[in-house]
């Protein structure tokens, strides 16, 4: 579809990329992993070695009738340390790219066999910015809630056209990833970044690795081996 609302023509879709069959366990566990990679980590308790104060023994071990204490920081008083308390910690996991790239493919073919894949040439037909015309041109497409938009890091006209729409998300081609795609409705590429997608991110490989050739590099290849 083109910025004027009018079909351009059809886009091919790899079959390899966007009709395989979808590992449901495979893409929970890719979720699952950038779900906990996004957590800072930073949560913090105190111990009984830390908490400040309780040095001195509260009452004498024997002659009145209570326990025996040693310290009014221990996890049972009011102000004491606490058990088992959360410490920071990194909660990222390591996920092979080869997964990453498989459940990223389920996904695509899950929405692209519910007619939920589109591809425009543009969102505005001139050289300035246009929010209405690009919102005229998704509303042609979808006119579901949640939209994922995945666009060319230098298509400065659509960042700037789609930057501030609630109901859309902004994602170049590298950055496109599973739980992305499985919490938007609709996802609509623009012709140049699905051509830099299928270059690169598709097939497991980074944008810069890819040169003129189509051909991954020699340190991509040898990353991968690892």
């Amino acid at each position: 579809m083109d910025p004027q609302g009018k079909k351009a023509g059809s886009a091919d879709l790899p079959a390899e990329v966007f009709d395989v069959q979808t590992n449901i366990p495979l893409i929970h566990q890719v979720v699952v992993a950038q779900l906990a990679a996004a957590r800072q980590g930073t949560h913090d308790t105190k111990s009984r070695g830390e908490v400040r104060g309780g040095g001195r023994k509260p009452h004498a071990q024997k002659g009145t009738g209570r326990a025996r204490q040693g310290s009014t920081r221990a996890p049972q008083f009011a102000g004491g340390g606490v058990v088992h308390g959360p410490t920071p910690r990194d909660y990222s996991q390591r996920t092979p790219k080869k997964m990453k790239t498989a459940a990223l493919r389920g996904a695509l073919s899950d929405r692209a066999r519910a007619g939920r894949v589109h591809v425009v040439s543009g969102f505005a037909p001139g050289a300035a910015p246009s929010t209405k015309t690009a919102l005229e041109v998704l509303a042609r497409l979808s006119g579901r809630k949640h939209v994922l938009v995945v666009v060319e890091r230098q298509d400065e006209i659509t960042w700037k056209s789609l930057r501030n729409v609630e109901q859309v998300h902004l994602l170049v081609a590298d950055q496109l990833n599973t739980y992305d795609v499985l919490v938007s409705d609709d996802i609509v590429f623009t012709q140049g970044a699905l051509d830099a997608f299928l270059a690169g991110p598709a097939t497991g490989r980074s944008v810069k690795a890819v040169g003129t050739s189509g051909e991954a590099s020699e340190a991509e290849n040898e990353e991968d081996t690892k």
